[in-house]
């Protein structure tokens, strides 16, 4: 195998591990806004709320709701994709051998772009998760600060 072939075997390797990354770190952020969300709705559901905590508080469950949208788009299945599983399944057995053997850097290019769209997603999450979380963290200051 060439140098040339390595590389580009590793490049492909790398990006997909990141793709895989990504879709970790997804999971766990979904989880924790799904959380965060579950247990505002509860604690606020049992509390008389003023109207500015309420409209803050609301303000920032809807960022986190807006987050948990962006981080779903971001693991979304492309059944359409150009890559993987559904590519496999339309192709017949000797479209599959040409496809295994084309040029691996035009796979690592749409890959990369895979992941870089996916990465991206995930930032825009983990900043709304952030303002929502800020958010609502400042409506319990301002229940605090009303009970006092």
């Amino acid at each position: 195998m060439s140098t040339l072939q390595q590389d580009l075997t590793a490049a492909h390797a790398e990006v997909k591990a990141e793709i895989a990354r990504t879709d970790t770190k997804v999971a766990l952020l979904l989880a924790f806004v799904g959380a965060v969300l579950a247990g505002a709705w509860t604690i606020a559901r049992d509390l008389s709320l003023t109207p500015a905590a309420c409209t803050v508080g609301g303000c920032g469950m809807t960022l986190l709701v807006g987050a948990a949208g962006l981080l779903l788009q971001s693991v979304r299945p492309n059944i359409k994709g150009r890559h993987g599983f559904p590519l496999w399944a339309t192709l017949t057995p000797d479209q599959i051998t040409a496809a295994v053997s084309r040029d691996l850097a035009a796979d690592i290019a749409g890959l990369s772009r895979l992941a870089v769209a996916k990465f991206t997603g995930l930032r825009r999450a983990v900043d709304l998760t952030l303002a929502g979380g800020a958010l609502l963290a400042l409506a319990l200051l301002i229940m605090i600060g009303g009970a006092a």
